[in-house]
């Protein structure tokens, strides 16, 4: 039974507004963010009130907070002078991309068995709790997307069918906003590494630990590159395969992810972008409150 996880800090306390006003909102190990997107979904609270109570409040952490509302409300804008958005490309010029989603690596990520450490963690919790960090939303979406070059309704229905705050429209133009077919400027080569994004954002492994306990043993940091260990994920299973193995043909330059390969398109040509990576896309998430 998926239960909601439960929130532990009071809705816009001091606590909160800090954690929002430090960044640590971005923290998957951290307990940073309000928890009721759920309750914005079903109704049980309205963003005016969430409004009226962020007006006692000042400062970069309420700020931030009223920008992450007006994204909601925006794509519920979007949504409905586009209906056909919920699950086409907004943007007419990147229909013409072309998409791999090959089944098998499709449904490793539904469940969690990519190798990547940070993915396979987001992908965990949200079957389990029917949650996740929305940071770790934009890096499990990304990978799908960007590194297994699945097309993002595929993702979307996914997540929507999973999560507990599921919403048409934060959760299909997030995920347009991720793949580069949405409202943002940004296309195909934004790519968010996941092993620097788990690094960064969870940077003392717990996060991961916690949701792939076959990397338990791994201290720090060393979570997130199991395949630098000699003991990495064969210490709890012998048979399992290189982690990498599966990605070979596209991940590793310098030890980082490379760059989306940039599908033909009339307008875009192939391999337009900059080559490598886009080490850590540090842009705030897009679409509605946590």
């Amino acid at each position: 039974m998926i239960r909601r996880p439960p929130r532990s800090t009071p809705l816009y306390s001091s606590a909160a507004s800090d954690v929002y006003k430090r960044q640590d909102r971005d923290r998957a190990d951290l307990d940073g963010t309000s928890r009721i997107s759920a309750d914005l979904k079903v109704g049980a609270l309205h963003p005016r009130t969430v409004l009226h109570d962020l007006s006692r409040q000042s400062g970069p952490g309420p700020e931030a907070f009223r920008r992450e509302l007006a994204w909601r409300e925006f794509y519920a804008d979007v949504l409905a002078h586009h209906p056909r958005s919920a699950w086409h490309d907004l943007r007419a010029d990147l229909r013409e991309l072309a998409y791999d989603g090959l089944p098998d690596a499709v449904q490793a990520w539904r469940v969690g068995r990519t190798g990547y450490p940070m993915v396979d963690a987001g992908m965990r919790q949200l079957a389990a709790t029917g949650w996740m960090h929305n940071r770790v939303r934009m890096i499990t979406a990304s990978f799908l997307t960007k590194d297994l070059h699945a097309w993002w309704p595929i993702g979307a229905r996914h997540f929507l069918g999973h999560l507990l705050d599921a919403d048409v429209a934060s959760n299909s133009h997030g995920w347009q906003w991720v793949a580069g077919t949405g409202t943002d400027s940004s296309p195909y080569f934004r790519v968010f590494n996941p092993v620097s994004q788990g690094e960064r954002f969870d940077p003392h492994g717990d996060y991961v630990r916690r949701w792939v306990p076959e990397l338990a043993h791994l201290p720090g940091r060393a979570a997130h590159r199991p395949w630098d260990a000699a003991d990495g994920y064969a210490a709890v299973r012998p048979d399992t395969p290189d982690p990498t193995t599966a990605m070979r043909s596209r991940p590793v330059i310098g030890g980082r992810l490379a760059v989306c390969r940039g599908p033909w398109n009339r307008n875009l040509g192939r391999g337009g972008g900059p080559r490598g990576v886009c080490e850590a896309c540090l842009a705030p998430g897009r679409g509605g409150v946590q």
